[in-house]
């Protein structure tokens, strides 16, 4: 390529930058692909490519002079392709947001290879937060969930190996690998003092997204829909699930997008067609310039029994946008926590040689206008779920053991354990105290395991998979409980 091609390459850059058209909300790095939906009866926010842009000659001869300086004259010789995508990721970095991001000819490649209805890997959202690679939320009953992992844990290392300097694409690719391998991740969690250690055994992870359930209670049949992502049938399905649940004579219906990473705009436009009455806005998009689309629901009146939505820190992006909508259009109560807070809208723009940016083009406002960007959606009834749906797993070596007289993070992790278990260890404070050696020989006792009071790996494992069994039994999920009670409420009121 010579000069004037190079510079005219990065004026296409630029170009790109500032006026590309389409949108998808909130997708998850898995399925990474653009949504072009807009609005019915609406014109695109955003020109084509290039369209309106123009860049000054002194714009261009300043980027110009620092490439061909820097190409030849930099005492050692320069690979130009790396000073060109250099110069896009200085772009983005100016920019400040952890969405828009750079993938190279050969990173963008292996991606889209990699994407599929199914894929191996740990099953866990991820984004780039204040440079740091972000979980968002593990996917229900994948690797990432058994082994314990939390919405907004920052990932240090995969395998020993700092990951500081990789883009959130090249740190997905050492994440994933193949069923049955297993990846250690050294994650930083607030409110630990140390980082913690975690193996995360791949699997295959299916792209099911929508499940349902009929739950009969008081002589009332409640219907409850769980989306875990917003995929390109996410809609269908949820279609298909909610007709069967209504066939079947339900009184109220529960939506559930805890632990909803996001996915496609179109997908929950769709879903709130279904559910969000007298054409009221499901979503609104901004463009920079403060101009607003209205995504209108179709439906015109609202269904004949009540609705709830069950909602956790780690509903992001798509699933905000439902849940804002039905707080604030459909009038319905929001149970559980305050949601992640993504409120920006990305496109995939090839650049014409394979790699390709993702860029921040929209936000999204809620159905009243409201922007949650880095505040998220509030309940309207706020419920926890007991702590130890909370921890992290215990980290012991084989030559290890947590006993009598010692403290630190772990020993209150597993004292939390112990106690939702029922079995009372006198302090969660971190202390192993005897009333704390007791709990452990008791718990020993129950496994068939070696009484010792003592907590090795062994017993570390064990603790573990007890306690999951607990977080699986709804017998114990707090906030669809909650959302269960006040539906018969309302459906007794009505």
């Amino acid at each position: 390529m010579n000069e004037r091609g190079k510079l005219l390459a990065l004026a296409v850059i630029v170009s790109l930058l500032i006026g590309a058209g389409g949108m998808y909300a909130g997708m998850s790095v898995f399925t990474d692909q653009p949504d072009d939906a807009v609005a019915e009866g609406s014109a695109p926010l955003f020109p084509a490519p290039g369209e309106g842009v123009e860049l000054s000659e002194e714009a261009l001869v300043k980027f110009g002079k620092a490439y061909q300086l820097i190409n030849e004259r930099y005492v050692e010789a320069v690979d130009e392709e790396m000073l060109l995508e250099g110069a896009i990721e200085g772009m983005l970095g100016t920019l400040e947001d952890p969405y828009s991001v750079y993938m190279d000819r050969e990173t963008a490649q292996q991606f889209m290879e990699s994407l599929d209805s199914h894929f191996e890997g740990i099953g866990a959202e991820v984004s780039m937060t204040n440079g740091n690679v972000t979980i968002v939320a593990p996917f229900r009953d994948s690797p990432a969930e058994k082994a314990g992992l939390q919405p907004n844990d920052q990932i240090l290392e995969i395998d020993g190996e700092s990951i500081e300097g990789l883009s959130l694409y090249e740190a997905v690719l050492q994440i994933r690998g193949e069923k049955g391998s297993i990846v250690n991740l050294t994650i930083d969690r607030q409110g630990v003092n140390d980082p913690i250690q975690i193996d995360v055994e791949r699997d295959e992870i299916p792209y099911e997204t929508v499940y349902t359930d009929l739950i009969e209670h008081q002589g009332q049949k409640v219907g409850v829909i769980e989306i875990t992502s917003f995929s390109e049938d996410t809609s269908k399905d949820f279609a298909a699930g909610l007709n069967q649940l209504e066939e079947q004579g339900i009184d109220g219906l529960i939506i559930d997008v805890r632990g909803n990473p996001g996915g496609y705009l179109n997908s929950v436009d769709e879903i709130g067609n279904l559910v969000i009455p007298n054409n009221e806005p499901i979503v609104q998009i901004q463009d920079r310039s403060g101009e607003r689309v209205r995504y209108l629901s179709s439906l015109e009146e609202a269904k004949p029994y009540p609705i709830i939505g069950v909602i956790d820190r780690g509903s992001a992006s798509a699933s905000e946008i439902l849940a804002g909508a039905l707080k604030e259009a459909g009038g319905y109560d929001l149970v559980g926590e305050t949601t992640f807070g993504k409120g920006t809208v990305q496109q995939a723009i090839q650049l014409g040689d394979g790699s390709e940016i993702k860029l921040s083009l929209f936000k999204w406002l809620t159905s009243a206008g409201n922007s949650i960007n880095e505040v998220g959606v509030d309940p309207t009834i706020e419920v926890e779920q007991p702590a130890y749906f909370y921890l992290s797993p215990l980290h012991v070596e084989d030559d290890e053991m947590l006993e009598y007289d010692m403290i630190n993070q772990q020993i209150a992790n597993a004292q939390e354990m112990l106690k939702g278990l029922g079995l009372e260890p006198g302090r969660t404070d971190g202390y192993f105290s005897s009333q704390t050696e007791a709990a452990v020989k008791a718990f020993q006792e129950t496994q068939g395991l070696e009484v010792t009071g003592k907590i090795g790996a062994e017993t570390a494992s064990a603790l573990h998979q007890q306690i999951l069994e607990e977080v699986r039994d709804e017998a114990n999920d707090r906030q669809l409980n909650t959302a269960i009670e006040l539906l018969l409420q309302q459906i007794s009121n009505d």
